[in-house]
């Protein structure tokens, strides 16, 4: 179909928001959950507190990005096999990916203080930035298992197209998150500490929560003997789930490089600098986990596409989600373009990282232009199980050009910053473009 046919086309439409809607709308919560925590937080005394949360929840975030191929590698594979029609390759998957995944959460709570330690050593933090970071890591990291088992528990819901499911576990956590996080916070004037502890109970409510969806789905589909599937467990096994899990790792770790480098090298230019930027990249994060939920439509389509081997069905799922992708990238434009200083007036009341804040808001404005294409096709190779394309575009995307831009731009402090991070989303755009326009006109994808 031609891209004028595909928006004109009811059902295609309806079954793109049928799928996308309730992860737009889910994920939306999630920068909320960080949005409330900036907001609770930039609302204490001193700016120091923001930014200790922000260096403490950058690192968490590195962790929890990094082994993000957990949803990723899961939501694909898992798409592939419902495709198919092959119910015990998915709940094998399960099985695979949920071990792994406690046994990673676990080492990372083994080794907290190595990690905490290293990060540190990366930023030229404040003491008193150092001490509430420190403060908000060692209780935060006690959910690392709940949250690593909870991207497995998503992404298995995802790649058996069950958006509704994963959006009432994603709500439930995050609204937990949201309410202890004012009660902690502001009622009980627990400080860094609540803010922490607030996000650790809504892991563990997410997970409950997760845990409960994939029960009625095993229930419901059937065929589920826990025995004779760990039988089929072994080193070998795991060889497809490891093989692109690598890949998107890789990825995943040149990504968080990019955004961990922005937090700790806006640490070394001053507390408001670390804080703004904090802010700031709140409203990124709203950008993407928005444009994410139109990217689980081609993870979900893609993945059902290659398991039937229907090429149609991908391309036109593929021109779809990249015309719903670019509508919803100017919608945001035009939102931070008239409402982006009343929205950073909601998140902080001190009045020095207001300012700083809007000295950088022009960059937020432009991002969602530039980066839209980089969320879209993420999810389409995703699903086509791909992790080496991903992996090569945020190689030469974060070490091509985002170092490189900065490098050069340094002298000009915060604002090189986020010009690296706007050219590094970008390239990431047009690589992933690029490369499936040269998949489709040489080997039909």
């Amino acid at each position: 179909m031609t891209p004028v046919e595909l928006l004109r086309n009811r059902q295609k439409n309806r079954q793109l928001l049928a799928l996308a809607l309730p992860m737009i709308l889910s994920n939306i919560t999630v920068p909320l959950l960080g949005l409330v925590d900036t907001a609770v937080v930039g609302h204490l005394s001193n700016a120091y507190y923001l930014g200790g949360v922000a260096v403490g929840s950058t690192i968490i975030t590195l962790i929890l990005w990094m082994l993000g191929f957990l949803r990723m590698a899961t939501t694909g594979l898992v798409a592939q096999s419902f495709g198919a029609g092959d119910t015990q390759a998915q709940y094998k998957l399960l099985l695979q990916a949920g071990s792994l995944a406690l046994i990673l959460g676990l080492s990372a709570i083994v080794l907290q203080l190595p990690i905490l330690n290293g990060a540190l050593m990366l930023t030229d933090a404040t003491a008193e930035v150092e001490r509430y970071c420190r403060e908000y890591f060692q209780i935060r990291i006690w959910s690392t298992p709940f949250a690593l088992l909870n991207l497995v528990l998503l992404g298995w819901l995802l790649g058996r197209q069950q958006p509704k499911a994963a959006m009432w576990q994603l709500i439930v956590a995050n609204t937990v998150n949201i309410a202890l996080d004012l009660l902690f916070v502001l009622g009980l004037d627990w400080g860094v500490k609540g803010a922490a502890l607030a996000s650790v109970f809504a892991d563990i409510s997410g997970f409950l929560v997760a845990l409960m969806m994939v029960y009625k789905q095993v229930q419901k589909t059937g065929g589920f003997d826990l025995f004779k599937l760990s039988k089929t467990l072994s080193l070998t096994s795991y060889h497809q789930l490891l093989s692109l899990n690598a890949d998107i790792f890789i990825r995943s770790l040149c990504l968080q490089i990019a955004f961990a480098f922005m937090t700790f090298q806006g640490a070394g230019l001053g507390d408001n600098t670390v804080a703004a930027n904090a802010v700031l990249l709140n409203l990124l994060l709203l950008i993407s986990y928005a444009l994410d939920g139109i990217a689980y439509y081609a993870e979900a389509e893609v993945g059902r596409a290659y398991g039937q081997r229907n090429k149609a069905l991908m391309r036109d799922s593929v021109t779809l989600a990249w015309l719903w992708s670019g509508i919803s990238a100017i919608l945001f434009t035009l939102l931070f373009a008239f409402g982006g200083g009343a929205i950073i007036n909601l998140l902080t009341s001190i009045e020095a990282v207001r300012l700083v804040a809007e000295q950088y808001l022009f960059w937020i404005i432009i991002l969602p232009l530039l980066s839209f294409g980089s969320y879209l096709f993420d999810g389409v190779y995703i699903g086509a199980a791909m992790g080496k394309v991903m992996r090569n575009s945020m190689i030469i995307s974060t070490f091509g050009v985002f170092f490189p831009i900065w490098y050069l731009l340094q002298d000009m402090g915060n604002h090189a910053l986020w010009a690296a991070m706007s050219a590094f989303m970008l390239a990431r755009s047009m690589t992933l473009t690029l490369h499936y326009r040269y998949r489709l006109r040489n080997k039909g994808f």
